[in-house]
């Protein structure tokens, strides 16, 4: 069983920031990728920045430059600083930890959390 907990979700100011933080537990390989996603109103939902095992990390390109992804191997947990937010970036965000082994792909998901940016 595989838990994925999100929090730090918030309503801030135009040009703020905030840090959200995902923690997972259960039985978890540690070749996992965990990722954020986000999903606004009536749009679909869109990687917003992944990172391997190996601490490689890839961003959508709105948020380059501004976010960064960041994890805790031994919490397996993965952390998104958000910084010079835009209303742009409100959105609900999601956590999701996957891998790839010998029993075929595992994926999970979080119920994610809100963020609000004023404009």
């Amino acid at each position: 069983q595989v838990r994925i907990q999100e929090s730090g979700g918030a309503y801030v100011q135009y040009g703020g920031s905030l840090r959200v933080s995902c923690a997972a537990s259960g039985n978890i390989s540690h070749l996992a990728e965990m990722a954020w996603y986000r999903q606004a109103p009536g749009k679909q939902r869109e990687l917003v920045a992944s990172i391997t095992y190996l601490s490689f990390k890839t961003y959508h390109d709105s948020v380059q430059g501004r976010f960064t992804i960041s994890r805790d191997t031994s919490k397996n947990t993965v952390y998104l600083q958000m910084n010079s937010l835009k209303p742009d970036d409100t959105a609900h965000y999601y956590c999701s930890v996957r891998w790839h082994d010998y029993s075929g792909d595992h994926a999970y998901w979080g119920q994610g959390t809100q963020v609000t940016v004023s404009s």
